[in-house]
């Protein structure tokens, strides 16, 4: 009988101590269980939500979704934006959705908002002040008061960008392959970075992306041309690049001045805004003045 009675003493103090042991994580801060189930439609958002320490409350991404790395393996993959399936994310039992209004279709825009799930749509402005809005409103619609540090990071890394004296004009080419090729010109988020790098956009006369044609290469006659990383790759590296008509008649096809970064970090616009800035800048500096 002792020995019985001394079995259920122990059975009720296991989960009373487990009680006041989490009790205790959570009066001090230290609550790591996630509070939302987050379903997160843009690359930028998402990056925010981890690097606002929510990473554990992510169920869902889209495909643009690629960094930090674990996302990639961690986080359900819904697809792109633009044909995502509401099936899919509401499977996930979310409590929130959130998404930015560069890709999202009103029909799926409207089917999110009906869905009776805490949605909302942030409008991304491609610039460091856009960048610094996106983080505080990502983080005040989530809960978390944190938002000044990542807008701080930003400033610190952008305060290194060396400033050149005659500015390299620089030509984004969006590439999938040679049949699918576009330049980046004005009121674009590449023209952004390319600026905040000390760089000059050689696309000049052009608005958003447009074909790229051999008289628009000659054109411009950039300094050097930038890519992501899976663009050159999609051409066949530099070599493949040059056979593109138009190309080797540059300044930059002459000199094989071809530079490439990966698109996330390029383009994303997110809490890496800074650290983007930096190393685009670092790239040009070999063609610069």
């Amino acid at each position: 009988m002792k020995k019985i009675s001394s079995i259920m003493a122990i059975a009720l103090f296991v989960p009373t101590l487990f009680s006041c042991n989490n009790a205790t994580d959570k009066k001090n801060g230290n609550d790591t269980s996630p509070k939302e189930r987050i379903v997160s439609l843009n690359g930028a958002v998402t990056e925010i939500i981890s690097d606002l320490g929510h990473e554990k409350e992510l169920v869902g991404r889209d495909i643009t979704s690629t960094y930090p790395e674990w996302v990639k393996d961690s986080v359900k993959d819904l697809g792109h934006v633009r044909s995502i399936s509401i099936e899919s994310v509401l499977a996930l039992n979310p409590t929130l959705i959130l998404a930015s209004d560069k890709d999202l279709p009103p029909a799926i825009d409207e089917k999110l908002k009906s869905s009776g799930i805490k949605f909302k749509v942030f409008h991304q402005d491609f610039s460091v002040d856009g960048t610094k809005q996106l983080i505080g409103e990502v983080a005040q619609f989530i809960g978390d008061d944190s938002a000044q540090n990542l807008q701080t990071k930003i400033d610190s890394e952008l305060s290194k960008v060396r400033t050149f004296s005659t500015k390299p004009k620089v030509l984004f080419i969006y590439a999938r392959g040679a049949g699918t090729m576009m330049v980046a010109g004005a009121n674009t988020p590449m023209e952004s970075m390319i600026s905040l790098a000390g760089g000059e956009n050689a696309a000049v006369g052009i608005t958003d992306f447009k074909p790229l044609t051999p008289e628009a290469l000659v054109n411009s006659n950039p300094d050097v041309i930038l890519l992501f990383d899976s663009g050159l790759q999609s051409l066949g590296g530099i070599d493949g690049l040059l056979k593109v008509p138009g190309v080797a008649q540059t300044a930059a096809g002459k000199n094989k001045a071809v530079i490439t970064m990966d698109g996330g970090l390029l383009a994303d616009f997110g809490p890496r805004l800074g650290e983007a800035a930096v190393t685009l800048n670092s790239l040009l500096a070999k063609y610069a003045q």
